[in-house]
C-alpha cells in the first residue's frame, strides 16, 4: 500500500491522500478537527484503508468521527461512504437531497461509472456499499451544520459538474470544499511552480451556464481558501476561479467545433489534451510529465461529459 502522512493545512484542517486510482495526489479527504470530527470526501472504496490509516496517524480512532460530508455523489468521491461509515459507529453521512437515494441504493451510479470505466471498474471503485437510510443527513441550499461552539458549516447548492452538488463554506478558515464544481488543482504542476485549474466536465449532468454560476458566487464570496476534490488547498482564489472560467470557455468551444464537425468525443479528448499541452509548453513542462498521467485522463472523461451536454442541447 502506498503511504503518505497527511498534510497539515492549518491547525485544524489536515488532508488525507486516498491514492485515487493508485495515484498520489490526486483525491483526497479532509479531515476538519472540531468538537464532531468531520471529514469531507471519502473517496472511492480503495481509498477507505488510506483515510483510515490517516486518521490513526492524525491520533483519532473511528469512532470519534461524527459527520462524513460528500459534496456530490460521484464514485471518486463518495463511492466509499458505505464502507467508511460502517466502520464509524457514530458517524452520519451528509449529503445533498439529490444525492440521498443513490447513497441509499447505488446501483444506478455504479452502472454509470461501470460505462465510463470498463474492465477497470472493479479495481477502482470495489466494494460499492449502501449507506443505511437511517445514518444519512440530507443538507441543500442555505443550511447549516453546527461542528463545533465556535465553527457552523454552511451548504450552497453549486450545480453545473452535476446536479447533486453542494460546497461547504468553513467560516474560520474563511474556505470552500468545492469538490469538483470549480475545477481541478494540478499538485503535480504545483510542485514546478504552475499553477494550473482546469473545469471538472464529466458526464451526464454537465451544464456550463450552471457552472459558471457557481464560480461567479464563489468569487463575490471573496473566499480565502479553496478546498478541491482533487487535490489540495489553494489562496489564490481569484486566479483558481479566473483559469477554470476561461478554461470552461475554451472547453467548450472545442466541444461546439467537434460537434459541428460531426467528429466523436475522442476527436474533443485530443483536441482539449492538446489546448493543455500547448498552454503547458509556454512553461516549458514537458508532454512526458507525470501530471499528464491525470490530465489525459480527465480530458477523456471531460470530452464525454461535454459530447453528452451538446447532445441533450439537440433533443
Amino acid at each position: 500500500m502506498q503511504k503518505k502522512d497527511p498534510i497539515q493545512l492549518d491547525n485544524r484542517i489536515h488532508l488525507i491522500d486516498g491514492f485515487d486510482l493508485d495515484v498520489p495526489d490526486r483525491t483526497g479527504s479532509y479531515v476538519i478537527d472540531e468538537e464532531a470530527l468531520t471529514i469531507v470526501e471519502t473517496g472511492p472504496s480503495p481509498s477507505i484503508k488510506h483515510v483510515k490509516e490517516g486518521l490513526k496517524t492524525l491520533g483519532f480512532s473511528l469512532d470519534q468521527v461524527k459527520y462524513i460530508i460528500v459534496t456530490h455523489i460521484h464514485l471518486d468521491h463518495a463511492g466509499g461512504a458505505g464502507l467508511l461509515v460502517k466502520e464509524c459507529p457514530n458517524a452520519t453521512v451528509v449529503v445533498h437531497p439529490r444525492g440521498e437515494r443513490h447513497l441509499v441504493n447505488p446501483k444506478k451510479l455504479a452502472a454509470g461509472a461501470r460505462a465510463i470505466y470498463g474492465e477497470s471498474f472493479s479495481d477502482l471503485f470495489d466494494p460499492i456499499i449502501p449507506v443505511p437510510e437511517e445514518r444519512l443527513l440530507v443538507k441543500g441550499e442555505g443550511d447549516t451544520l453546527q461542528i463545533g461552539s465556535a465553527c457552523t458549516l454552511e451548504f450552497l447548492d453549486t450545480p453545473g459538474h452535476s446536479k447533486h452538488h453542494f460546497s461547504i463554506y468553513d467560516p474560520i478558515s474563511k474556505g470552500m470544499f468545492t469538490g469538483d464544481t470549480v475545477g481541478i488543482r494540478y499538485e503535480q504542476l504545483i510542485r514546478e511552480g504552475i499553477d494550473l485549474f482546469l473545469p471538472s466536465t464529466s458526464p451526464n449532468q454537465f451544464d456550463p451556464n450552471a457552472m459558471q454560476a457557481s464560480i461567479d458566487r464563489m468569487m463575490d464570496m471573496k473566499l480565502e481558501r479553496i478546498y478541491f476534490g482533487h487535490f489540495g488547498m489553494t489562496e489564490k482564489t481569484d486566479q483558481a476561479l479566473d483559469q477554470v472560467s476561461e478554461w470552461l470557455d475554451i472547453f467548450v468551444e472545442e466541444g461546439e467545433r467537434v460537434v459541428s464537425e460531426g467528429k466523436g468525443y475522442d476527436v474533443l479528448a485530443k483536441a482539449l489534451l492538446g489546448r493543455v499541452r500547448h498552454h503547458l509548453r509556454e512553461f516549458d513542462i514537458p508532454d512526458e510529465h507525470e501530471a499528464y498521467i491525470v490530465i489525459n485522463l480527465d480530458m477523456q472523461v471531460s470530452a464525454l461529459g461535454i459530447m453528452d451536454y451538446f447532445k441533450k442541447l439537440k433533443q
